[in-house]
Parts: C-alpha cells; sequence; structure tokens
C-alpha cells in the first residue's frame, strides 16, 4: 500500500495558508479551507461536528472566545491523504497566556479538509478559565 501524505515542504506550505486562519475570528475564512462535507473534532466536540455549517457554527463560538490565539506548525508526518501536524498554540484566555502543544490530523481532497481531529492536553487552559466560568 503506498501511502500518499504531504511530505515536510507540502505539510508546512499548507500550514503556512491555513493556521494564520485560526487567528482574528473570521469563522467563514477559517471554514473555507475545509471540503463541504468536512468532519472536526478536537477536545471540546469529542464527538466532532461534520458539514460547513455545523464547522462555521462551531468556529464562530470557539474563535468568538479565543480570537487572540496563534497556531504554530512545528513538524509533520506524512498521513493518508494528508499529514499529522504537529503544532504549538499560544492562548491568551483567563488574564493569561497559555502555552500548549498539540498534533492534529489533517486529511485533504482536492486541497481541501475533510477531517481534521485535534488532540491536546487542555488541562491548563481549562485552569485557567475556570475562575470566569464560577463568576458567570
Amino acid at each position: 500500500m503506498l501511502l500518499q501524505g504531504l511530505d515536510a515542504s507540502e505539510a508546512a506550505a499548507f500550514a503556512a495558508r491555513w493556521l494564520p486562519a485560526w487567528t482574528g475570528n473570521q469563522p467563514a475564512l477559517l471554514a473555507s479551507f475545509y471540503t463541504d462535507d468536512a468532519f472536526y473534532a478536537d477536545p471540546g466536540v469529542p464527538a466532532g461536528v461534520r458539514g460547513r455549517a455545523a464547522l462555521i457554527g462551531y468556529f464562530t463560538r470557539l474563535l468568538g472566545r479565543f480570537p487572540d490565539w496563534v497556531w504554530t506548525h512545528r513538524g509533520s508526518l506524512p498521513l493518508a491523504d494528508g499529514f499529522l501536524n504537529k503544532w504549538h498554540a499560544t492562548i491568551p484566555a483567563g488574564g493569561h497566556v497559555v502555552e500548549v502543544d498539540g498534533v492534529c490530523t489533517v486529511q485533504l481532497r482536492d486541497g481541501r479538509i475533510y477531517c481534521n481531529e485535534v488532540f491536546f492536553d487542555r488541562s491548563e487552559l481549562l485552569a485557567v478559565l475556570a475562575p470566569r466560568r464560577e463568576q458567570q
């Protein structure tokens, strides 16, 4: 079986276009990197969301809450139809800046993401947000 994944330079080039769309609270721009039938999951929605309308709804809430976070590509491994993205995120939250490392699968069809599953330990992020939630 031949693995049709992206090599390191192809993955870095895609990430250089895609990851900046996670900053700035532009959910439609971010959703434009995904297929109409895309599946997306992260620790906040472990069962995932599917399809453009669900993605835009989720991204609207997520980016609205964290408009200034910054995601940085740290490397990759080829994966069927794409790559495993090694990333770092700087997340201003709850009066703190949380630094997080993680990975996500990025699988592409015709240059757009059809499957994106994000994995990271969000315990530090939840800890800095907890006082805010308790005040509400």
